[in-house]
């Protein structure tokens, strides 16, 4: 009999905000994949270890490359699925913990669906979104009564993204992010920053200058003015 594999949301980076079936889940589990060649050198291994003791665990790296190329992205997936198939094959229970929620451009997700394809058992687990996290350090809402709340990968369109209307969340910035950032103060609006959201180099601008210079796990909140 096959085992079962869990994508897991592990939140933004706190180990608190980790959910009780999350932390059941990886206390459970034979195998745990990280994102990324060593595990321990991931951030989603930071995260884990500071909720969970997976010293005795099995744990294998699933390299996932920073690259838009289609073919070198779908060779990579296949690779991956099928490591975690070997592991499925012999009845291992196991666990690809993903930052924030799984569900949300989580790059997992391309092998989740190809191990659930080939037949296998499967189940997402939801995390934290880490905009959500973003709203609760800033002690504010995100959306009220009847504004729309958009959510958009920075590495795409962002000019007509401005133009939507109530609040726009700009995720995963990275190289883009003096772009959005200067985009979006030309249209007016009021406009916060978030690096590393929960975790120990975590940064909050709430009236952001130029000099910035962001990482990748910062996002951008763009809401209209009153």
């Amino acid at each position: 009999m096959s085992g079962k594999l869990y994508g897991l949301g592990i939140g933004p980076g706190d180990p608190e905000l980790i959910t009780l079936k999350a932390k059941r889940l990886l206390e459970e589990a034979d195998v745990i994949f990280f994102p990324g060649s060593t595990p321990e050198d991931t951030v989603a291994y930071k995260i884990v270890t500071g909720a969970v003791d997976i010293s005795k665990k099995e744990l294998v790296g699933i390299p996932f490359p920073m690259t838009k190329d289609r073919k070198i992205l779908a060779e990579n997936h296949k690779a991956g699925a099928a490591k975690i198939e070997e592991y499925l094959n012999k009845g291992k229970t196991a666990v690809f913990p993903t930052l924030g929620d799984t569900t949300l451009y989580a790059t997992y997700m391309y092998v989740h669906k190809l191990v659930a394809a080939d037949g296998y058992d499967t189940e997402i687990v939801p995390g934290v979104p880490s905009f959500c996290a973003a709203a609760a350090k800033l002690n504010d809402s995100l959306v009220e009564k009847n504004e729309e709340l958009h959510v958009i990968p920075s590495s795409y369109g962002v000019t007509e993204a401005l133009h939507l209307s109530g609040t726009k969340v700009f995720m995963k910035a990275g190289s883009k992010f003096k772009e959005v950032l200067a985009e979006a103060k030309q249209s007016g609006q009021h406009i916060c920053v978030l690096e590393n959201v929960g975790m120990e180099n975590e940064r909050i601008y709430k009236d952001p200058g130029d000099d910035i210079e962001a990482g990748y796990y910062t996002l951008i909140i763009v809401k209209e003015t009153e």
